[in-house]
């Protein structure tokens, strides 16, 4: 019998123009063990309960003992399917599994695992056409039982994927300082995905969106008064001078160093384009022509305004400082600066061309002259045990299980 062609096409037990962002069950997911008695990862193993039997004394659960990543695969126009920058993803989850003393992921076992997980769940990569994407989620934690606060025994690596839909879209967001809330210590974990990083400022972004704000930004714990990240993504902002353009990154040690940011970056130098990674105060804002958020589920979000709650005759404040500013507004309680206007739906033409560049590449619409994309294959499904001999994965949504 010959084989069946590679990749097969997107289920159809899925309305793919109408994807969203939430979580359906696939064929399953990749999964490697760690010992501290053989010092070595387990070959890799494909499991297709999506559940993981863990002790529930697992430092993971209790000490939070766990990491994790996010990437993306993407089918081209021609059918194939590619993964954005998992060479990237690789060094990033070593950087964070150290920081939670756990063994690092071997660069290559991190890559076959990611790319097996493509393979042997694309039938789940979603049609070229609707702009969505799979979305790839390694993990790492500590996962045997562990009473002392010490390393444990074993860890888990794994590798869940899903198909999603678009999540932000092209249309501006309004932000609001966090001042309430540090999201990270001065030498902390800030700079690693790690989840004590994330679970703390869930309340604050519901709250926030309760009140109009669909992302929060933070300042620097010590001084809150430099600009460190967005709850969700990277912050990256543009200041423009008749036809010279400058991308600004944060340059601190308690921000993520986004893939999605780190190309952004590299797409402005091949336009010709200036970048600076430096401190940036919270003072300097009006500055920017544009703002965005950069992260690996909305790509770049174009941010409409950024508010703060703090009173226009306070030291800290912008009103202070620069006195007075086209882009800043205030009442007796708070300060604003507006990158774009409320009559504008559509992101500034900075953001515009960084977007359209940056999916264009990992759709396979342009060249990649950066050589980000790795192509998945059927062969990388082969690298792993406990593949049935056909997958069926009925694409449904959790909330549509019983």
């Amino acid at each position: 019998m010959a084989a069946a062609a590679f990749p097969p096409p997107p289920v159809n037990t899925i309305d793919w123009s109408n994807v969203g962002f939430r979580v359906r069950e696939v064929n399953g997911h990749i999964e490697s063990h760690y010992s501290q008695k053989t010092g070595k990862w387990s070959p890799l193993k494909f499991v297709t309960d999506p559940f993981i039997r863990i002790h529930g004394m697992a430092p993971a659960l209790n000490y939070g003992q766990t990491a994790y990543e996010g990437l993306k695969a993407f089918r081209t126009p021609s059918g194939d399917i590619q993964v954005f920058r998992p060479d990237r993803n690789a060094a990033r989850m070593q950087h964070s599994a150290e920081f939670i003393s756990c063994p690092p992921v071997p660069h290559d076992l991190f890559v076959d695992a990611v790319k097996a997980a493509v393979s042997l769940n694309a039938e789940y990569v979603p049609p070229h056409e609707t702009g969505a994407a799979m979305y790839i989620r390694p993990q790492i934690y500590g996962s045997s039982a562990q009473l002392g606060l010490n390393p444990p025994e074993e860890y888990m690596f794994c590798v869940y994927v899903l198909p999603t839909g678009v999540y932000h879209g092209t249309h501006p967001v309004n932000a609001l300082i966090l001042d309430e809330f540090d999201r990270a210590a001065p030498n902390g974990t800030g700079s690693a995905k790690v989840g004590g990083n994330y679970a703390p400022v869930l309340r604050w972004s519901e709250r926030a969106r309760n009140q109009g704000f669909g992302i929060t930004l933070h300042l620097d714990s010590a001084s809150h008064s430099e600009i460190d990240e967005f709850s969700t993504s990277g912050f990256i902002g543009a200041i423009k001078n008749g036809e010279d353009v400058t991308l600004v990154v944060p340059d601190s040690k308690a921000v993520i160093d986004s893939v999605t940011s780190d190309s952004v970056q590299e797409l402005g130098r091949s336009f010709g384009w200036k970048v600076e990674k430096r401190s940036i105060k919270y003072t300097e804002l009006p500055q920017f022509s544009e703002v965005m958020a950069a992260g690996t589920a909305a790509a770049l979000v174009p941010i409409r305004s950024i508010t703060r709650r703090v009173a226009p005759t306070t030291p800290a404040s912008i009103a202070s400082t620069v006195k007075e500013h086209a882009r800043l507004s205030s009442d007796s309680e708070s300060e604003k600066v507006t990158f774009i206007e409320e009559s504008q739906e559509d992101a500034g033409p900075i953001c515009l061309k960084l977007l359209t560049q940056l999916k264009a590449i990992q759709q396979g619409k342009a060249q990649d002259q950066f050589g980000w994309n790795a192509a998945v294959s059927a062969a990388d499904g082969s690298k792993v045990e406990g593949v049935p001999s056909a997958t069926n994965g009925n694409g449904q949504t959790v909330d549509q299980m019983d």
